[in-house]
């Protein structure tokens, strides 16, 4: 139990420790710029190394100085990519153990995601422990909750806390918000009852403050419950602060009580606690839920009208309002009056589209849309593609397929294994195998695997096809990545498919 491990999905912001003098000029050296051809060459080489020999010797002759910016980069893209773990420890540990050099947080977080991803426990908490030896300070409270995670993920809420109280011999201080980290991790993996009970049993060796209560109120989805916690926080002598109120606010909005939400908001002003621009998109999302979009949309102008100026993500909750009802012409209008204003709309605003076009099958507007996206320097993100793709799929549209991925190729957007699972599919149903062996290289060029499944389709034609050759230089390019490609013909084709990220 003790080696059991997992990161969350979305930690809180990035904890930066003050760093010792000591450190500081070897870090500072090591912070210089990299490029993204830098980023793609090592990327490359750790990627296809299956030695450790092999690793050191192409990195030293590579020419690139391995700065913490670019090791930043290169473990990002292999956690996003789903690279093989123990390449990226290899290219972490070879790092790290350069003299005078000292990881970044963001490195050792994202190293120990990846190692609690494939459930390799036991090198998570030698990582851990190596870490705690040559700087402890990079052990934060981000740290903590990427471990509990995967504890909470696995385990039983007892286990979790065991394991949560092992940190008390790795983090530099054993604070509230460890507790925090802890808390917040039951909220998003366990339950706010588990949350609310370790919470209480725990509370009198933390000092719980404003935040331990913003992070449980967040995560309740009774109103009567929340509202009982809102009044021991106040008990405890502490005052709510605009994200209390916040939070409060969207446990109403989900439940579709909007007189409370209102009454709330007075209560704020009387307060003199002024609502900010997410608590005016909780409100519109609520609005929302009511089927009430004309008066969500009013609420964008009474924001005007009081000096908090919407932003993209309060323009997106009304949108979505149209967009729900089927209203496009005023979903349109309202993207139209946001680039008016200076905004321009992001990837999720364009997906709020490319789901209703999606499900109507209207493929006309999404590639239209999809157009129009690329025009004005948006790239999409992985929920784009798949829409897409997905769409393209369903339609037997090959052209447009492969128009997509040339453009995530060439453009380095959305995720390349989710996506060509699905253009793979198309590709062989379609008899396109010329076309799947390009895009199999081309994927395996810029350093992703490509899925067993996806593999083990294209074996099959290939094998009936008789082309020998091809079927050897793709295999040999599987091999690269460590792993092996040969699986049970019963194998679920669930099983291999990552899960794509919510949409934030």
């Amino acid at each position: 139990m003790a080696a059991i491990l997992k990161p969350l999905s979305s930690p809180f912001s990035r904890y930066f420790p003050q760093t010792p003098l000591l450190f500081s000029l070897p870090r500072l050296l090591s912070s210089q710029s990299s490029t993204p051809n830098d980023v793609d060459t090592v990327y490359r080489i750790v990627s296809s190394s299956a030695h450790s020999k092999n690793l050191k010797q192409s990195l030293k002759s590579c020419g690139v100085f391995l700065t913490n910016d670019l090791i930043d980069e290169v473990l990002k893209r292999a956690r996003f990519s789903h690279g093989n773990p123990l390449q990226a420890l290899e290219f972490f540990n070879y790092t790290g153990n350069r003299r005078g050099f000292y990881h970044t947080s963001f490195s050792l977080d994202t190293m120990l995601y990846m190692l609690g991803r494939n459930r390799m426990f036991e090198k998570m908490w030698e990582v851990l422990v190596e870490t705690k030896h040559k700087d402890r300070s990079l052990i934060t409270p981000r740290t903590v909750m990427v471990v509990l995670a995967r504890i909470a993920k696995v385990c039983s809420v007892r286990e979790t806390v065991e394991c949560f109280k092992k940190f008390k011999k790795l983090v530099p201080e054993f604070d509230t918000a460890c507790f925090n980290s802890l808390l917040r991790t039951l909220c998003q993996e366990k339950s706010m009852t588990d949350a609310r009970n370790v919470y209480h049993k725990l509370k009198h060796s933390f000092e719980p403050n404003l935040q331990t209560f913003n992070i449980l109120l967040s995560g309740w989805k009774s109103s009567e419950e929340a509202e009982g916690f809102f009044e021991e926080m106040r008990e405890l002598g502490l005052k709510p602060d605009v994200v209390s109120y916040n939070c409060l606010i969207d446990v109403y909005c989900k439940n579709r009580e909007m007189e409370k939400v209102f009454k709330v908001m007075e209560k704020m002003r009387d307060e003199e606690i002024w609502p900010d621009k997410i608590t005016y998109t909780c409100v519109i999302g609520g609005l929302g839920l009511v089927g009430q979009p004309d008066k969500a949309r009013d609420v964008l102008k009474e924001m005007k009208e009081v000096g908090c100026y919407p932003d993209v993500a309060a323009y997106n909750a009304a949108i979505r309002n149209f967009c729900i009802a089927k209203r496009l012409g005023d979903a349109n209008w309202l993207m139209e009056e946001m680039m008016s204003n200076g905004l321009s709309p992001n990837a999720t605003t364009y997906n709020l589209f490319f789901r209703v076009f999606f499900w109507s099958s209207d493929l006309q507007n999404s590639w239209s849309l999809y157009g129009r996206m690329m025009h004005m320097g948006c790239l999409p993100n992985t929920q784009s593609c798949m829409f897409l793709i997905r769409l393209f799929r369903k339609l037997e549209k090959v052209d447009l397929a492969l128009q997509l991925w040339n453009d995530m190729i060439e453009r380095g957007f959305g995720s390349y294994i989710l996506v060509s699972d699905v253009l793979f599919d198309l590709l062989c149903d379609m008899g396109k195998l010329i076309e799947a062996e390009t895009c199999f290289l081309q994927m395996v060029e810029k350093g992703h695997k490509p899925s067993n499944v996806s593999f083990r389709r294209i074996k099959v034609l290939m094998e009936l096809a008789n082309k020998h050759e091809a079927l050897k230089n793709l295999t040999e390019k599987m091999a690269l990545f460590g792993s092996s490609i040969h699986l049970p013909e019963s194998m679920d084709r669930s099983t291999e498919v990552p899960c794509s990220e919510a949409l934030a």
